[in-house]
């Protein structure tokens, strides 16, 4: 079972995600490509929830493949495009992650390959 550390002499997150994630030995480590808010009908939603949305669906997708759920994911690295979009991220990412909540960094960047995508999301997973 993995294990949350939030020490309680430094603040605490920010956000719901803990400090650091420790997994236990023996377990598989999955590290996923960052996932865009694209449909595989190559659909894009125009607005925040709908991107991450996708993002998280696609994410689990691909834990499937490997036999494994949100639920196992320890890391999350996240792109917005905009301060704008971090109240609708937070939102959807929060609906899709358990606890203990994964480690995770979240930052503000130019852009991506395309003007269309708002967000993109990549994890760390690891289980037995």
């Amino acid at each position: 079972m993995k294990r949350a550390h939030i020490p309680p002499d430094i603040r605490a997150p920010f956000a719901r995600y803990s400090h650091a994630v420790e997994i236990p030995a023996g377990h598989r480590l999955l590290f996923a490509s960052g996932q865009l808010g694209i449909a595989a009908d190559d659909r894009i939603p125009t607005d925040i929830e709908g991107q991450t949305t996708l993002c998280f669906e696609n994410v689990k997708a691909i834990l499937a493949s490997a036999g494994m759920t949100m639920q196992d994911v320890v890391r999350i690295n996240s792109y917005v495009t905009d301060r704008v979009h971090l109240p609708g991220y937070m939102r959807v990412r929060d609906g899709f992650i358990s606890e203990p909540a994964p480690a995770s960094t979240l930052m503000i960047v130019s852009g991506f390959a395309r003007e269309d995508f708002l967000v993109e999301v990549e994890v760390v997973a690891a289980a037995p």
